[in-house]
């Protein structure tokens, strides 16, 4: 894995956790300042970082575009209509990509349409995978088709000349997700087993994975707001941890302040 060491974050009140934020996001913002002259010329030079995931993604994104400013030129999957699918987290629509294959179909779709303008490709999926239906017991996509449509989306990145950076699957409190919701089931075991599929993959494409799965279990369950997702403090320590991480990876040689 690459990124900065795991933070846990534990507060005894509320008045540590809000100090406790306020330093790490002094700490990001302060280690994200680029360390050149030029400020002007740097800019133009940005590398371009384009960002393609679930809900999860939605929430932290204006966060980890704000953190990134002066590091890397942000864009993201937006098709026009990012606040509907922010109305209906659950809901694969607009700036949401879905599912791994309304993912490879999305890229697949940009290829065809002249690529995507960026040097790097940020992507995720999995939480809707892994959505099970209660009466079938059968996950939306399965394990084994994951994994083929996971390594088809990096045949579509180096079509389009795009370096991928992958970012696993966010855990779950499984009973407090299957009483929230009944229409779908989502179970720990999956998460487990397709960010395991998912490292092996990138580790033979030598595609760099940040941990966001390792992180925000330390976020949980303070930092939950719903069955899945986080609140606005807990993605902004998301949104951090991230945009840390692609500090070292974009950057690899420029040396700490």
């Amino acid at each position: 894995m690459v990124g900065p060491a795991l933070i846990a974050v534990r507060s005894k009140s509320a008045t540590t956790t809000k100090r406790f934020m306020n330093l790490l996001l002094l700490a990001a913002f302060v280690g994200l300042l680029p360390m050149v002259a030029g400020a002007s010329e740097f800019a133009r030079q940005l590398p371009r970082v384009f960002l393609l995931g679930d809900s999860i993604s939605i929430q932290y994104g204006p966060a980890l575009e704000s953190y990134l400013q002066g590091v890397a030129d942000y864009d993201r999957k937006r098709d026009g209509d990012t606040d509907r699918a922010a109305a209906d987290l659950d809901l694969p629509q607009g700036a949401n990509g879905g599912n791994s294959a309304r993912l490879l179909a999305y890229l697949k779709a940009r290829r065809a349409n002249g690529g995507i303008p960026a040097d790097w490709l940020v992507f995720n999926c999995g939480l809707h995978d892994i959505k099970t239906d209660p009466v079938t017991g059968r996950p939306q996509v399965v394990l084994g088709q994951y994994k083929e449509n996971l390594r088809a989306c990096l045949a579509e990145a180096r079509a389009m000349h795009l370096r991928a950076i992958w970012i696993n699957i966010t855990p779950i409190m499984e009973d407090r997700h299957n009483q929230l919701r009944t229409d779908f089931k989502r179970f720990t075991r999956d998460i487990d087993a397709y960010n395991a599929a998912a490292d092996r993959i990138m580790r033979e494409a030598a595609v760099p994975v940040i941990d966001l799965h390792g992180f925000s279990m330390r976020l949980i369950p303070a930092g939950l707001a719903d069955h899945v997702h986080f609140n606005e403090s807990a993605q902004h320590l998301q949104a951090a941890f991230i945009a840390g991480s692609l500090r070292v990876l974009l950057y690899p040689s420029t040396p700490n302040p």
